[in-house]
Protein backbone atom coordinates (compact mmCIF):
# COMPACT_ATOMS: atom_id res chain seq x y z
CA UNK A 1 0.00 0.00 0.00
CA UNK A 2 1.27 3.76 -0.94
CA UNK A 3 2.53 5.69 1.95
CA UNK A 4 1.24 8.78 2.42
CA UNK A 5 2.73 11.85 4.05
CA UNK A 6 -0.34 14.19 5.30
CA UNK A 7 1.35 17.54 4.44
CA UNK A 8 -1.32 19.59 6.36
CA UNK A 9 -0.98 17.36 9.86
CA UNK A 10 3.12 17.41 9.82
CA UNK A 11 3.54 20.86 10.08
CA UNK A 12 5.91 20.88 13.05
CA UNK A 13 8.42 19.23 10.41
CA UNK A 14 8.50 21.82 7.89
CA UNK A 15 9.36 25.19 7.54
CA UNK A 16 6.76 27.57 7.70
CA UNK A 17 6.50 31.20 6.26
CA UNK A 18 3.28 32.26 7.47
CA UNK A 19 1.83 35.53 5.56
CA UNK A 20 1.52 38.75 7.51
CA UNK A 21 -2.25 40.10 8.10
CA UNK A 22 -1.33 42.46 5.61
CA UNK A 23 -0.68 40.65 2.86
CA UNK A 24 -2.29 40.10 -0.32
CA UNK A 25 -2.69 37.03 -2.06
CA UNK A 26 -3.06 36.61 -5.83
CA UNK A 27 -4.11 33.58 -7.33
CA UNK A 28 -4.91 32.14 -10.20
CA UNK A 29 -5.35 28.87 -9.95
CA UNK A 30 -4.05 27.81 -13.45
CA UNK A 31 -3.48 23.91 -12.71
CA UNK A 32 -3.32 20.99 -15.15
CA UNK A 33 -6.92 19.42 -15.68
CA UNK A 34 -5.68 16.04 -13.68
CA UNK A 35 -4.97 15.10 -10.73
CA UNK A 36 -3.26 12.65 -8.80
CA UNK A 37 -3.73 10.51 -5.48
CA UNK A 38 -2.17 8.91 -2.42
CA UNK A 39 -3.40 6.81 0.65
CA UNK A 40 -2.23 6.16 3.57
CA UNK A 41 -4.25 3.23 6.28
CA UNK A 42 -7.69 4.30 5.82
CA UNK A 43 -7.38 8.03 4.64
CA UNK A 44 -7.37 9.19 1.04
CA UNK A 45 -5.42 12.64 -0.47
CA UNK A 46 -5.82 13.61 -4.10
CA UNK A 47 -3.79 16.26 -4.90
CA UNK A 48 -2.35 18.46 -7.85
CA UNK A 49 0.97 21.03 -7.90
CA UNK A 50 2.53 23.56 -10.06
CA UNK A 51 5.68 25.43 -9.95
CA UNK A 52 5.88 29.26 -11.32
CA UNK A 53 4.17 30.52 -8.70
CA UNK A 54 5.04 26.88 -6.66
CA UNK A 55 1.14 25.76 -5.29
CA UNK A 56 -0.93 22.99 -4.34
CA UNK A 57 -4.28 21.93 -3.74
CA UNK A 58 -5.06 18.72 -2.12
CA UNK A 59 -8.12 16.68 -0.78
CA UNK A 60 -8.22 14.67 2.28
CA UNK A 61 -10.78 12.55 2.50
CA UNK A 62 -10.96 10.35 5.84
CA UNK A 63 -11.33 6.29 5.83
CA UNK A 64 -11.90 6.24 1.97
CA UNK A 65 -9.29 4.45 -0.10
CA UNK A 66 -8.41 3.89 -3.69
CA UNK A 67 -9.82 0.85 -4.08
CA UNK A 68 -13.28 1.66 -3.17
CA UNK A 69 -13.29 4.25 -5.60
CA UNK A 70 -12.97 1.22 -8.11
CA UNK A 71 -15.99 -0.12 -7.02
CA UNK A 72 -17.97 0.35 -9.75
CA UNK A 73 -20.29 -2.28 -9.30
CA UNK A 74 -22.37 -4.53 -11.56
CA UNK A 75 -23.49 -1.22 -13.82
CA UNK A 76 -19.85 -0.08 -13.91
CA UNK A 77 -20.34 2.95 -12.69
CA UNK A 78 -19.88 4.18 -9.20
CA UNK A 79 -21.12 7.43 -8.01
CA UNK A 80 -20.78 8.97 -4.19
CA UNK A 81 -20.45 12.08 -2.39
CA UNK A 82 -17.71 12.30 0.72
CA UNK A 83 -16.70 14.73 3.21
CA UNK A 84 -13.86 16.62 2.65
CA UNK A 85 -11.54 19.30 3.38
CA UNK A 86 -9.83 21.17 0.64
CA UNK A 87 -6.55 22.98 1.05
CA UNK A 88 -4.70 25.60 -1.04
CA UNK A 89 -1.22 26.41 -0.32
CA UNK A 90 1.69 28.60 -1.69
CA UNK A 91 5.57 27.85 -1.32
CA UNK A 92 8.58 30.08 -1.36
CA UNK A 93 10.87 27.12 -2.73
CA UNK A 94 11.08 27.12 -6.94
CA UNK A 95 10.24 23.58 -7.53
CA UNK A 96 8.57 21.09 -5.10
CA UNK A 97 9.38 17.40 -4.46
CA UNK A 98 7.49 14.73 -6.48
CA UNK A 99 6.95 12.85 -3.03
CA UNK A 100 5.59 15.89 -1.12
CA UNK A 101 2.13 14.52 -0.53
CA UNK A 102 3.54 10.29 -0.87
CA UNK A 103 6.65 10.42 0.96
CA UNK A 104 7.26 7.92 4.56
CA UNK A 105 9.64 11.02 5.69
CA UNK A 106 8.53 14.62 5.35
CA UNK A 107 10.54 16.80 3.01
CA UNK A 108 11.28 20.29 4.12
CA UNK A 109 9.35 22.78 2.08
CA UNK A 110 8.78 26.43 3.00
CA UNK A 111 4.91 27.03 3.00
CA UNK A 112 3.90 31.21 2.36
CA UNK A 113 0.35 30.79 2.85
CA UNK A 114 -2.34 28.22 3.21
CA UNK A 115 -6.18 28.29 3.29
CA UNK A 116 -8.59 25.36 3.56
CA UNK A 117 -12.13 24.41 3.35
CA UNK A 118 -14.73 21.48 4.56
CA UNK A 119 -16.12 20.72 0.88
CA UNK A 120 -18.71 17.75 -0.65
CA UNK A 121 -16.48 15.71 -2.58
CA UNK A 122 -18.76 14.23 -5.50
CA UNK A 123 -16.75 10.81 -7.16
CA UNK A 124 -17.41 9.91 -10.44
CA UNK A 125 -16.17 6.48 -11.34
CA UNK A 126 -16.83 4.89 -14.63
CA UNK A 127 -15.49 1.60 -16.00
CA UNK A 128 -14.92 0.85 -19.47
CA UNK A 129 -13.77 -2.83 -20.72
CA UNK A 130 -12.75 -3.86 -24.27
CA UNK A 131 -10.96 -6.86 -25.66
CA UNK A 132 -8.19 -4.78 -28.24
CA UNK A 133 -9.48 -6.75 -30.68
CA UNK A 134 -8.90 -3.91 -33.72
CA UNK A 135 -12.56 -3.03 -33.41
CA UNK A 136 -13.78 -0.47 -31.88
CA UNK A 137 -16.43 -1.46 -29.26
CA UNK A 138 -19.15 0.87 -30.82
CA UNK A 139 -18.88 -1.19 -34.10
CA UNK A 140 -19.25 -4.13 -32.24
CA UNK A 141 -23.46 -3.60 -31.81
CA UNK A 142 -24.02 -6.84 -34.34
CA UNK A 143 -28.26 -6.26 -33.11
CA UNK A 144 -27.70 -2.75 -33.84
CA UNK A 145 -30.32 -1.75 -31.12
CA UNK A 146 -27.28 0.45 -28.77
CA UNK A 147 -26.79 -2.38 -26.56
CA UNK A 148 -23.89 -3.65 -26.62
CA UNK A 149 -24.22 -6.46 -23.65
CA UNK A 150 -26.99 -8.65 -26.18
CA UNK A 151 -24.49 -9.22 -29.15
CA UNK A 152 -22.67 -12.57 -28.14
CA UNK A 153 -22.16 -14.32 -31.39
CA UNK A 154 -20.36 -17.31 -30.49
CA UNK A 155 -22.79 -17.77 -27.39
CA UNK A 156 -19.69 -18.37 -24.93
CA UNK A 157 -21.32 -15.38 -22.13
CA UNK A 158 -19.29 -13.13 -23.49
CA UNK A 159 -20.22 -9.93 -25.06
CA UNK A 160 -18.54 -9.37 -28.71
CA UNK A 161 -16.95 -6.29 -26.90
CA UNK A 162 -14.90 -7.78 -24.75
CA UNK A 163 -14.84 -11.28 -26.57
CA UNK A 164 -11.54 -11.45 -28.32
CA UNK A 165 -12.92 -14.48 -30.76
CA UNK A 166 -16.12 -13.16 -31.27
CA UNK A 167 -17.25 -16.15 -33.86
CA UNK A 168 -15.83 -19.16 -30.88
CA UNK A 169 -13.53 -20.54 -33.71
CA UNK A 170 -10.35 -20.32 -31.75
CA UNK A 171 -8.85 -17.34 -34.11
CA UNK A 172 -8.80 -13.73 -32.77
CA UNK A 173 -10.32 -11.55 -33.68
CA UNK A 174 -7.61 -9.66 -34.30
CA UNK A 175 -6.26 -12.51 -36.53
CA UNK A 176 -9.34 -12.22 -38.99
CA UNK A 177 -8.45 -9.49 -40.46
CA UNK A 178 -11.86 -7.48 -39.48
CA UNK A 179 -10.57 -4.35 -40.47
CA UNK A 180 -7.66 -4.76 -43.20
CA UNK A 181 -7.11 -0.73 -44.07
CA UNK A 182 -7.96 0.00 -40.04
CA UNK A 183 -10.36 2.95 -41.35
CA UNK A 184 -13.16 1.99 -38.76
CA UNK A 185 -15.23 0.45 -42.31
CA UNK A 186 -15.75 -3.22 -41.81
CA UNK A 187 -17.36 -3.96 -44.85
CA UNK A 188 -13.90 -4.65 -46.25
CA UNK A 189 -13.26 -7.37 -43.37
CA UNK A 190 -11.42 -10.32 -45.16
CA UNK A 191 -14.59 -13.30 -46.03
CA UNK A 192 -12.47 -16.28 -47.10
CA UNK A 193 -15.51 -18.27 -48.63
CA UNK A 194 -17.40 -15.45 -49.72
CA UNK A 195 -20.43 -16.37 -47.82
CA UNK A 196 -21.34 -12.46 -47.14
CA UNK A 197 -20.32 -13.76 -43.49
CA UNK A 198 -16.58 -11.80 -42.09
CA UNK A 199 -14.15 -14.56 -40.87
CA UNK A 200 -14.18 -12.90 -37.42
CA UNK A 201 -17.84 -13.96 -37.32
CA UNK A 202 -17.98 -17.03 -39.02
CA UNK A 203 -17.27 -20.31 -37.20
CA UNK A 204 -16.38 -22.16 -40.69
CA UNK A 205 -14.32 -19.72 -42.38
CA UNK A 206 -13.21 -21.29 -45.14
CA UNK A 207 -16.78 -23.11 -45.61
CA UNK A 208 -15.62 -26.78 -45.88
CA UNK A 209 -18.31 -28.01 -43.43
CA UNK A 210 -15.28 -28.68 -41.19
CA UNK A 211 -15.75 -25.86 -38.23
CA UNK A 212 -12.58 -23.53 -38.05
CA UNK A 213 -12.06 -24.58 -34.45
CA UNK A 214 -11.91 -28.74 -35.56
CA UNK A 215 -9.51 -28.03 -38.26
CA UNK A 216 -6.42 -29.44 -36.33
CA UNK A 217 -3.81 -32.35 -37.16
CA UNK A 218 -3.03 -34.48 -34.50
CA UNK A 219 -4.10 -33.43 -31.70
CA UNK A 220 -5.79 -30.03 -30.11
CA UNK A 221 -4.35 -26.73 -28.78
CA UNK A 222 -6.57 -24.12 -29.56
CA UNK A 223 -4.36 -23.29 -32.49
CA UNK A 224 -6.05 -23.74 -35.62
CA UNK A 225 -3.85 -21.48 -37.57
CA UNK A 226 -0.60 -23.68 -36.56
CA UNK A 227 -1.94 -26.73 -38.41
CA UNK A 228 -0.79 -26.48 -42.15
CA UNK A 229 -0.90 -29.25 -44.44
CA UNK A 230 -0.32 -27.24 -47.45
CA UNK A 231 2.27 -24.25 -47.16
CA UNK A 232 1.66 -22.58 -50.11
CA UNK A 233 -2.39 -22.34 -49.66
CA UNK A 234 -1.72 -21.72 -46.06
CA UNK A 235 -3.50 -22.76 -42.05
CA UNK A 236 -6.33 -25.52 -42.82
CA UNK A 237 -8.73 -23.63 -41.52
CA UNK A 238 -8.26 -21.29 -44.53
CA UNK A 239 -8.27 -24.24 -46.75
CA UNK A 240 -11.33 -25.96 -48.33
CA UNK A 241 -9.78 -28.71 -49.68
CA UNK A 242 -7.91 -30.05 -46.19
CA UNK A 243 -11.11 -31.43 -44.36
CA UNK A 244 -8.46 -33.15 -41.25
CA UNK A 245 -10.76 -32.89 -38.04
CA UNK A 246 -9.76 -32.98 -33.98
CA UNK A 247 -13.53 -31.64 -32.14
CA UNK A 248 -12.22 -28.86 -30.29
CA UNK A 249 -12.74 -29.63 -26.46
CA UNK A 250 -12.02 -25.43 -25.00
CA UNK A 251 -11.91 -21.78 -25.91
CA UNK A 252 -9.30 -19.99 -25.76
CA UNK A 253 -8.32 -18.15 -22.49
CA UNK A 254 -9.27 -14.45 -22.81
CA UNK A 255 -8.12 -10.65 -21.70
CA UNK A 256 -10.51 -8.19 -20.86
CA UNK A 257 -8.65 -4.83 -20.82
CA UNK A 258 -10.52 -2.34 -17.70
CA UNK A 259 -9.49 1.07 -17.71
CA UNK A 260 -11.16 3.19 -14.83
CA UNK A 261 -12.49 7.11 -15.57
CA UNK A 262 -12.44 8.79 -12.24
CA UNK A 263 -13.36 13.01 -12.08
CA UNK A 264 -13.96 14.80 -8.94
CA UNK A 265 -15.97 17.81 -8.68
CA UNK A 266 -15.64 19.47 -5.04
CA UNK A 267 -19.03 21.58 -3.80
CA UNK A 268 -19.35 24.60 -1.07
CA UNK A 269 -15.69 25.52 -1.30
CA UNK A 270 -15.35 29.24 0.63
CA UNK A 271 -11.64 30.45 0.43
CA UNK A 272 -10.65 34.10 1.09
CA UNK A 273 -10.15 34.28 -3.12
CA UNK A 274 -12.38 31.68 -3.93
CA UNK A 275 -16.03 30.64 -3.26
CA UNK A 276 -17.72 28.28 -5.58
CA UNK A 277 -20.52 25.78 -5.16
CA UNK A 278 -18.97 23.71 -7.79
CA UNK A 279 -15.48 23.18 -8.46
CA UNK A 280 -14.05 20.83 -10.99
CA UNK A 281 -11.41 19.43 -9.51
CA UNK A 282 -9.95 17.04 -12.60
CA UNK A 283 -9.67 13.32 -13.58
CA UNK A 284 -7.53 11.12 -11.32
CA UNK A 285 -4.21 10.02 -13.38
CA UNK A 286 -2.94 6.83 -11.57
CA UNK A 287 -1.66 3.85 -13.37
CA UNK A 288 -3.72 1.51 -10.89
CA UNK A 289 -6.62 2.98 -13.19
CA UNK A 290 -5.73 0.26 -16.25
CA UNK A 291 -5.69 -3.62 -15.54
CA UNK A 292 -6.10 -6.91 -17.08
CA UNK A 293 -8.76 -9.93 -16.41
CA UNK A 294 -7.92 -12.92 -17.55
CA UNK A 295 -11.22 -15.51 -18.79
CA UNK A 296 -12.03 -18.72 -20.20
CA UNK A 297 -15.48 -19.46 -21.15
CA UNK A 298 -16.86 -22.48 -20.74
CA UNK A 299 -16.88 -24.29 -24.21
CA UNK A 300 -19.83 -25.16 -25.74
Amino acid sequence: MRKLFYLFIGLSLISIQACDDGDIITVELDFEDTFSACEGVSDLVLYKTKEDPSESLSVLISNYTLDEILETGTNDTLSVEKSATFYYRTYSDASLPSALFCSDIPEEVNITSSEDDDCIAEILTVLSKDDNDGILAILEDVNGNGDLTDDDTDGDGLPNYIDMDDDGDNILTADENPDPNGDGNLDDAQDTDGDGIPDYLDDDDDGDGVKTRDEENDSQDQRPNNDTTNSLIGADYLNPEIKTTVPATAYREHTVYNTYLVTVNLQGISLSFLSQDDFDFGVLSDSGLTSTTKITPDFN
